[in-house]
């Protein structure tokens, strides 16, 4: 998967579903006016195509990669057909699904009553946990697209965020240096959203995607 690369836009027919493994895709709404931000986003955790499983095939957001990397691509097909068996993998997706309607909600919540700062750490933490290097490639331009703010605000509030030691932010390149203090300048929806993702899926075969398939019978 490449930075930038379209999976779906608003209305399409989706025909695969995504298992990200290194990438992370971020699922966004765009305004009439061309004005958007990040609803969610998806790494290691998840998949992006529910709708695909819960009937509606068409959604009216965008999936856009975020982070280069890898992913499972699963056709349709295949896809329904395993979960309609009603097995593991049903459970595992529906479970996922709650977890990543915690993730919008919270997100809009954030948006609506948190300050660009607060947002901003909010937003590196969750990449973090998608990630396995500190080290980000993206743009202040990129960032405030995602969370839905004017460029000038994350400037500012990434500027608050190097002088206090806990970023570095060099010609697109975001290093984490504390990721503790990220943590402490953070609201509660990264600490909602963590939680409940543990709690949902902490008992959920962990690694590749295919092996929690195998193990459903596809």
């Amino acid at each position: 998967m490449q930075l930038g690369e379209i999976l779906y836009e608003p209305g399409d027919q989706l025909q695969h579903a995504y298992f990200p493994t290194t990438a992370i895709v971020s699922l966004h709404y765009i305004t009439v006016s061309g004005a958007s931000a990040e609803i969610a986003g998806v790494g290691n955790e998840g998949v992006v195509g529910i709708s695909l499983f819960m009937g509606g095939d068409t959604t009216p957001s965008s999936a856009v990669v975020q982070t280069a990397g890898h992913a499972y691509q699963l056709e349709r097909r295949l896809l329904r057909r395993e979960f309609d068996r009603c097995g593991p993998l049903l459970r595992l997706l529906l479970r996922y699904t709650q977890a990543l309607i915690t993730e919008m909600t919270q997100t809009a919540v954030c948006n609506r009553h948190h300050s660009v700062e607060q947002q901003l750490c909010r937003w590196l933490l969750v990449t973090l946990d998608r990630i396995p290097s500190g080290q980000l490639v993206m743009t202040q331009e990129l960032v405030a697209s995602m969370l839905g703010v004017r460029r000038e605000g994350v400037t500012e509030a990434a500027g608050n965020l190097q002088r206090a030691g806990f970023i570095r932010y060099r010609r697109g390149h975001i290093s984490v240096l504390e990721r503790a203090g990220l943590e402490s300048r953070s609201c509660e929806c990264y600490g909602v959203v963590k939680s409940e993702f543990a709690r949902l899926l902490t008992d959920i075969p962990r690694g590749d995607p295919y092996q929690v398939l195998g193990r459903s019978g596809a």
